[in-house]
């Protein structure tokens, strides 16, 4: 049996009672919720009446709480990033240029 991912993608303040009501109906409260509901046709109508508030993805089985979180769970660590070496290169030229015009009296800050 496969399933409808659903995930809430868009904000449903300001618009109607009746819309709203569907996205509750659906089990939908706060923006990147994900459920899972099956492929039927009353699921289907309900999407339909919101499908531009929602993304769906139709999977082979509904995911766990502790499996939706872990899929949005970054790997732990951190990566350093270095400046690119044209853009290093760009600074100092303007430096260069700032104290050619300055005649070299001011203090150059960027």
């Amino acid at each position: 049996m496969s399933f409808f991912r659903i995930t809430l993608h868009r904000s449903a303040i300001g618009l109607p009672e009746r819309t709203r009501g569907v996205l509750a109906a659906l089990g939908l409260r706060r923006r990147n919720q994900v459920v899972f509901h099956p492929v039927e046709a009353q699921f289907a109508g309900m999407i339909l009446k919101v499908k531009e508030l929602v993304k769906v993805e139709e999977v082979e089985r509904a995911l766990t709480k502790a499996e939706v979180k872990a899929e949005r769970t970054p790997e732990p660590g951190f990566y350093l990033e270095r400046r690119a070496a044209a853009a290093q290169g760009g600074v100092l030229r303007e430096v260069a240029r700032l104290r050619e015009q300055g005649g070299g009296q001011e203090e150059v800050r960027l």
